[in-house]
């Protein structure tokens, strides 16, 4: 096991009707928000309306900011920080999924840093300091309601880019199962592979004698799988939605990851699809993460037993790679049966552009090639060789 430090800052609010008192929990930090939002669902739902009513009744005054869409865009960001600092904001309150979260985190680095935002997107530099984030999850999936991550999409350059930065960290966060009890079954589908993905990024690692977050990962992976199906066969069940919601939370906010090298390789080959397609990030996720497994499992043969046993359920009474392949057809077949793609051409997506992606996410295109992932470190060779299996 690896030295590590780990810290959550971030006070979460588990339950029904939580919501409800996010204009108590915020006033001791803000008189004024900034309340940012996707589109009109959260007003169809009548969620805005409660969360408004409940900042008022504190006290707390408000601007707003909508039309955040998956693989949030730069250019909204800079619209948010613009309004911030024009109204004198003192906290970004994201409604709202992965998306809405990663941009308002967004906006608010924007609002403490004088330069382009864009460049600490490019450079990878910690800026430090941002307003304080709160969080109020509509969609369990990208964990960003607990990390330390905002993930952002420049349209004009074909680039998705995640900065990274404790500075990120929402101050609290609310999570009501009960609000993702409407959500579409695409969103369930995707959520699920996106949670899935945060896991195995952590999961498959060389590093030896992690018993601990090992056991952890395989626990929350198998809650998963189980409770995505239960969502996706009755979307109205509560308990399962508690489930769901709270491994999302998990799957990204470090807990799993502490004493072992990560990967992150898989998302780095998403990106550029997000960038290029705007697929969503889970579906792309799912047709690319059983590829990726075919590639690298050689790599280091008993993670992967270990993966097929404790979590796909598979005897390991066949030679290993019989096993290892079984247990990659079995997630395979998981995220099928929740009508997830399978081939990059389920998603309309052809060979055309697999080595300028492979280029970009490698860093060959732009002049310096580190590669990405640690199991096993994908040059742009190996990222064309993935995307050409899914096709």
């Amino acid at each position: 096991m690896d030295n590590f430090t780990f810290q959550i800052p971030t006070k979460l609010y588990f339950g029904k009707d939580e919501e409800r008192g996010i204009g108590e929990y915020l006033k001791p930090y803000a008189a004024k928000v900034l309340l940012h939002y996707g589109g009109g669902s959260i007003k169809r739902s009548g969620l805005y309306e409660r969360v408004a009513a409940s900042l008022l009744a504190s006290g707390i005054n408000f601007v707003e900011l909508g039309g955040v869409v998956p693989n949030p865009r730069l250019a909204l960001v800079r619209e948010g920080v613009g309004l911030c600092k024009r109204e004198g904001v003192e906290l970004v309150l994201a409604v709202g999924g992965g998306s809405v979260i990663d941009s308002a985190k967004a906006i608010a680095m924007g609002c403490r840093y004088d330069g382009d935002l864009w460049e600490l997107y490019t450079s990878k530099a910690p800026l430090g300091r941002s307003l304080p984030v709160a969080c109020i999850l509509t969609i369990p999936a990208a964990g960003s309601e607990a990390s330390k991550v905002s993930v952002i999409s420049n349209e004009d350059e074909h680039r998705k880019l995640g900065h990274h930065d404790e500075a990120h960290r929402p101050l609290l966060s609310i999570i009501n199962p009960a609000l993702f009890t409407t959500l579409p079954r695409e969103q369930i589908a995707n959520g699920a592979a996106d949670i899935l993905s945060h896991i195995f990024e952590r999961y498959f690692t060389r590093t030896q004698h992690t018993d601990v977050s090992d056991g952890m990962c395989e626990g929350v992976m198998r809650a998963v799988m189980k409770n995505a199906v239960l969502a996706w066969d009755d979307p109205g069940n509560y308990d399962a939605w508690c489930e769901i919601g709270w491994a999302g939370c998990l799957a990204h906010n470090d807990l799993l990851g502490r004493g072992r090298a990560e990967d992150w390789g898989c998302h780095g080959l998403e990106h550029e699809l997000s960038a290029f397609y705007d697929v969503a990030h889970g579906a792309g996720l799912a047709v690319l993460t059983p590829f990726w497994m075919e590639y690298v499992w050689r790599e280091h043969a008993p993670m992967f037993l270990q993966f097929a046993h404790n979590v796909m359920g598979v005897e390991p009474n066949r030679d290993s790679e019989a096993v290892i392949m079984e247990a990659i057809a079995r997630l395979r077949a998981f995220f099928l049966r929740l009508r997830l793609p399978g081939t990059l051409g389920d998603l309309g997506i052809g060979p055309e552009r697999i080595e300028e992606m492979a280029k970009r996410m490698s860093g060959e295109a732009f002049g310096a090639e580190t590669g990405r992932g640690n199991f096993k470190k994908l040059l742009w060779q190996d990222a064309a060789r993935i995307y050409t299996m899914a096709l």
